[in-house]
């Protein structure tokens, strides 16, 4: 049977859509064509935001920020190389941080790279209920600590944005810590640095030193140097019973999740800032042992936890342990996904006093 042409339906055949020219008619290399190429490396390589990171690597590259990238139509062929480059140590999974060598946190930028944790968005949240519950504390120059600080992210934002605040970050790490005091330099921000053991079980032997054996951190540079690994509260004894804020982000990882995070992760974070031991927990119980020998009475602890431990922790500060009914007020709260996050509580050891906090005016 023949079918008239004209009852034929016509067939619509899809515009092809031509990628971005990589390189225009007078030979000169287009920002459009190296993007498209660099996301479509960055898709392929399983990496979660291809777009967002082919264009921070551009910028970072052209020295501009992501916004003005719009008003850029041709780059130069040592700079394409350079993001080609680039573009292909992302695909391998090197953090973009790593290549960037800055994160953003709040208000700041902070210098990261090998051997340091990079601060995640998550955290930011538990800087601001820091903030918030120093604020209606109304201590005047209330002290902080930030323990297992890393980068020193949460401890300059904390030196940043809360006026008259003392803040002292305690890290262990070597490599860490050489982040940390850069942070602190680059920033100018009023941070004291020290180097000392949280306790966290799994952290690593502590390095030989010929001075370990002494207990007092020294001045240099106007940052505190431990000069050998004690135990926090041997750096930070002239604190004990003083600090009004404790916060931390402290190793958490249950050992069952090393074989499931991102190679971003597993690769690149140092183990110490990741691992809390079988259940996660050994990092959040050092963190707490410490602050409630570090805190005044009424003092406040804010520690970030895994999303698993939305109950976990609470109990841990509840439980029967060495502090049984010496925290207060215990509160869990979610990040911005709805998943459990981080914990809050005040330091209200039974038979003792409220005093004014050390930093509140006499």
């Amino acid at each position: 049977m023949t079918i008239p042409p004209e009852t034929i339906p016509p067939v619509r055949i899809p515009p092809v859509r031509t990628p971005p020219a990589a390189v225009t008619s007078e030979g000169q290399v287009t920002l459009a064509g190296e993007l498209a190429a660099a996301v479509a490396r960055l898709a392929a390589a399983g990496v979660a935001s291809p777009r967002g990171d082919a264009e921070q690597l551009a910028a970072h590259v052209l020295d501009v920020s992501r916004g003005r990238l719009a008003l850029v139509e041709v780059i130069s062929t040592s700079a394409a190389q350079e993001l080609r480059h680039l573009v292909e140590r992302r695909a391998d999974r090197v953090p973009l941080q790593h290549l960037t060598g800055l994160a953003g946190f709040r208000r700041l930028d902070i210098a990261v790279g090998p051997g340091v944790f990079i601060p995640r968005p998550e955290t930011e949240w538990v800087v601001e209920e820091a903030i918030r519950l120093l604020r209606v504390s109304g201590a005047v120059r209330p002290i902080c600590v930030d323990l297992c600080a890393g980068s020193g992210a949460i401890a300059l934002s904390l030196a940043d944005e809360v006026r008259g605040a003392e803040v002292h970050a305690v890290e262990l790490e070597p490599a860490a810590l050489d982040w940390l005091r850069r942070n602190v330099g680059r920033t100018g921000l009023p941070v004291r640095v020290h180097q000392a053991d949280v306790g966290v079980v799994g952290a690593g032997p502590p390095p030989a030193s010929a001075a370990s054996t002494r207990s007092a951190a020294e001045p240099v540079g106007g940052v505190l140097r431990a000069p050998g690994v004690l135990g926090v509260l041997g750096v930070l004894g002239e604190l004990a019973g003083r600090v009004d804020l404790v916060v931390s982000n402290p190793p958490y990882l249950p050992d069952h999740e090393r074989s499931r995070v991102e190679p971003e992760v597993g690769r690149h974070d140092p183990p110490a800032a990741l691992w809390g031991g079988p259940d996660g927990l050994d990092g959040p119980r050092a963190v707490v042992t410490a602050a409630a020998g570090l805190l005044r009475p009424g003092g406040l602890l804010v520690m970030e936890h895994a999303d698993e431990h939305g109950q976990a922790v609470p109990a841990l500060l509840a439980s029967g342990g060495p502090w049984s009914g010496s925290w207060s007020d215990i509160v869990d709260h979610p990040d911005l996904a709805g998943r459990d996050r981080f914990v809050t509580a005040r330091w209200d050891p039974p038979g003792r006093g409220r005093p004014g906090s050390a930093g509140e005016d006499a």
